[in-house]
């Protein structure tokens, strides 16, 4: 059951990073990793995780970035202590990624990925955190953007959909934080009032 548990854990921390990356949350891409990772980004990066991010985070937070990560295939093997307070784990999971990009030419296009995430990760602290990454590239291909909102037929206006927005205002991040006020502690009545008849004079 413990084993079963953690591989839950551990798939959705990659579920986590993934969310993190396409709504441009770098606090929250980085707390996927864990201190002094490192990152082996197929070709196109290698050393440390936290460098790594700080080379893509004005991409993902910029306003017109528009990225959707899909997890599949997801496969977690876990070796856990004893006392199940420590751990190891290492997942292969496959990534579909969609982008929307400036070409060299000035025109805005799209992109579509499918690379590999092979990751190493340990059970620190009690979580689970990337210790080395090693993503992988298996094909790609570019097309020009075509965005018709399934041939017009969705909404008659497609201003009208509420779109995914990024951090921190995105839909998840607002209920998020709307839940998190409503469990603070509120003020009590009584306290108030014995203040407003200080300030009042007799």
């Amino acid at each position: 059951m413990a084993e079963l548990l953690a591989k839950q854990d551990v798939h959705d921390l990659l579920a986590r990073y993934l969310r993190a990356v396409d709504r441009g949350d770098v606090e929250g891409a980085a707390a996927c990793y864990l201190p002094g990772a490192t990152e082996d980004h197929g070709g196109v990066f290698d050393g440390p995780a936290s460098d790594y991010l700080a080379s893509i985070g004005g991409t993902l937070t910029h306003p017109k970035a528009l990225t959707t990560h899909a997890l599949t295939n997801v496969l977690v093997d876990v070796a856990l202590a004893e006392d199940l307070d420590s751990g190891h784990a290492r997942a292969e999971s496959y990534v579909l990624a969609f982008a929307r990009v400036r070409r060299p030419d000035g025109i805005v296009g799209d992109t579509l990925t499918s690379a590999r995430m092979v990751d190493d990760l340990e059970l620190r602290d009690g979580r689970w955190g990337i210790r080395h990454r090693a993503l992988r590239w298996d094909w790609n291909h570019d097309m020009d953007r075509s965005e018709t909102w399934v041939y017009g037929m969705l909404v008659d206006d497609a201003a009208r959909l509420r779109r995914s927005e990024k951090f921190p205002h995105d839909v998840v991040y607002t209920e998020q934080a709307a839940e998190q006020a409503a469990e603070q502690p509120a003020e009590q009545p009584a306290e108030r009032s014995a203040e407003r008849s200080a300030e009042v004079p007799a």
